[in-house]
């Protein structure tokens, strides 16, 4: 149970959470599309050319992160802009833990794991 749960009674609690996601859905759509937007334009900067021995753990990280943003980004268009649900996963952990993984990517995919 959330700390707001505990100490508002259930009317309370519905109307702060509703006063909270008028200004989330003002922001979230348009921080999504700036993050996929952004994405995409470092993707295309940063991946490379693929030598002949395949692709580098780094083009390998970036293409999951790619993969995953670009899912996240349809997913989020669709259930912001046009108003259709998730197909699988309704809930939003599945999405966090998305992006803990494009986070986690993030930090790792400057690491030379040939040299382990």
């Amino acid at each position: 149970m959330t700390k707001m749960k505990q100490s508002l009674t259930e009317e309370e609690h519905k109307k702060a959470r509703e006063a909270i996601m008028i200004h989330v859905r003002k922001v979230v759509p348009k921080a999504l599309i700036v993050a996929v937007l952004s994405g995409m334009y470092l993707f295309s900067q940063v991946f490379g050319k693929i030598s002949p021995d395949g692709l580098s753990s780094f083009q390998i990280a970036l293409s999951i992160k790619a993969f995953l943003g670009l899912w996240l980004g349809f997913r989020g268009v669709n259930q912001v802009f046009f108003g259709i649900q998730p197909w699988v996963f309704k809930s939003h952990i599945f999405p966090f833990v998305l992006v803990v993984i494009i986070i986690l990517l993030s930090q790792f995919m400057f690491l030379d794991f040939t040299s382990f």
